[in-house]
């Protein structure tokens, strides 16, 4: 609805009363089952259909070593982060959307997960990587993907994509009508 009660024209029908929030929080570095219990008991609280949780909430951001990137790196869907946001999505009947290492075979990548009420939807792996993350993480290979969520068709870049005009675009001509960015912005000009 826009600010006269009316419907928004660039929203669906669905999207009028869906209720979009994000966890914004700093994450402790290595700390993922302390972090993942302080997501939990913050979005166990919250009333919301979809919710957007920074770019590696689960590990924190700034490694400096590839061993800690193996060591901090999980599988998806089946790894202890997405399985404890999965089980949060169904107790919350929520979305959500969370940034995490993840290891693909012999590969680590910058990812973000997707899952909602019915579990596992999608994960996106970070095209556009920043500085030192070259050093860590392999490109994502993925793509930029859109999710139908029921409500809205959401798609997700990871922080330094928006950098690259075309992450939007694509995501906008495949139909995306929210764009979810987990980001761990540091440059002066992102705040």
């Amino acid at each position: 609805m826009n600010g006269q009660g009316r419907p928004c024209p660039f929203c669906s029908e669905g999207m009028a009363n869906m209720r979009v929030g994000f966890y914004q929080f700093t994450p402790l570095f290595g700390e993922v089952s302390r972090n993942l219990d302080r997501v939990v008991g913050t979005l166990d609280q919250a009333d919301a259909d979809l919710i957007v949780l920074p770019e590696l909430c689960a590990s924190g951001y700034q490694f400096v070593s590839q061993q800690e990137v193996v060591r901090l790196s999980e599988p998806v869907p089946n790894g202890p982060t997405t399985q404890r946001l999965i089980d949060l999505a169904k107790r919350r009947r929520m979305t959500i959307v969370a940034g995490l290492p993840e290891r693909g075979g012999s590969a680590c990548y910058n990812s973000a997960v997707v899952v909602g009420p019915s579990g596992f939807i999608g994960c996106y792996r970070k095209t556009h990587l920043f500085f030192e993350e070259t050093l860590f993480f392999t490109p994502g290979d993925t793509g930029f993907q859109v999710w139908d969520i029921g409500s809205a068709k959401i798609g997700a870049m990871i922080c330094f994509d928006w950098y690259y005009p075309e992450a939007a675009r694509t995501l906008a001509l495949k139909g995306a009508e929210i764009i979810c960015h987990p980001s761990n912005l540091i440059l002066p000009n992102c705040s």
